[in-house]
């Protein structure tokens, strides 16, 4: 996602006797750990939708679609207004539960399947396989893979607009095309977002964090969806 940086020209990474380096590093340590404890809140508000049958869609997906438009901008605005503080964590994680119940209507539906829990653990074990690749790259590479970044916004649009025009089209092979493209957009703007905290250019943790969330939460319903399309077993 493209936020703002905090970067500072004048202490460039790993100069000034690795100043930076050390900073990014707690950066770092501390967007690992929010982001863990974000997964908590998203179980809970996915498993209080399923409970209940929670769902935006139920009546117009248009106004279900525009109402969660709404809420997530909401949400993104004033984490970014308090994220130098404890209240700006609090929304973090309040972001995340709402995320957890706009994830239950689909964990519900795979769950209808008999190996649903099945499709579940193993899209959760690849999206940790992704993310645990793109970690890694971002760290060990010496490439800078910032210049991506416009490219992938443009095409997390393009993947907006098709899965609106699904919403009535409702074609299970367009499905798969915009979930297989999510995972590879989704997957490189980790790869961007990480790499960006270790070379000093986000030094907000809670920023980095918001950032991380979205795409690893992305990458795990297009897998699931995937998982769910073609290795759904309803016998």
């Amino acid at each position: 996602m493209a936020y703002e940086s905090n970067s500072n020209p004048s202490l460039p990474y790993g100069s000034n006797g690795g100043l930076v380096s050390t900073s990014s590093n707690r950066v770092l340590r501390n967007t690992y750990a929010l982001l863990a404890l974000s997964m908590v809140p998203t179980v809970l508000g996915a498993w209080i939708g399923v409970k209940t049958g929670f769902s935006f869609f139920q009546g117009s997906p248009l106004i279900g679609f525009i109402a969660f438009m709404a809420i997530a901008f909401g949400f993104f605005y004033v984490i970014e207004r308090f994220k130098n503080s404890g209240i700006g964590v609090a929304l973090l994680l309040g972001f995340t539960f709402f995320m957890g119940l706009m994830l239950s209507r689909m964990i519900g539906q795979i769950l209808g399947f008999n190996n649903g829990a099945q499709l579940i653990m193993t899209a959760f074990g690849g999206t940790a396989a992704i993310f645990g690749a793109m970690a890694t790259v971002a760290t060990v590479s010496k490439r800078d893979f910032s210049n991506m970044s416009k490219f992938l916004f443009i095409g997390m649009i393009m993947i907006l607009l098709a899965a609106v025009a699904n919403i009535w089209l409702q074609m299970p092979a367009l499905m798969l095309v915009i979930s297989l493209l999510a995972i590879g957009i989704f997957s490189a703007f980790i790869l961007v977002d990480l790499q960006r905290v270790i070379r000093g250019g986000e030094t907000n943790y809670v920023t980095a964090t918001l950032g991380v969330y979205l795409s690893v939460y992305n990458v795990f319903t297009s897998l699931l969806s995937i998982l769910g399309i073609v290795g759904g077993d309803r016998e």
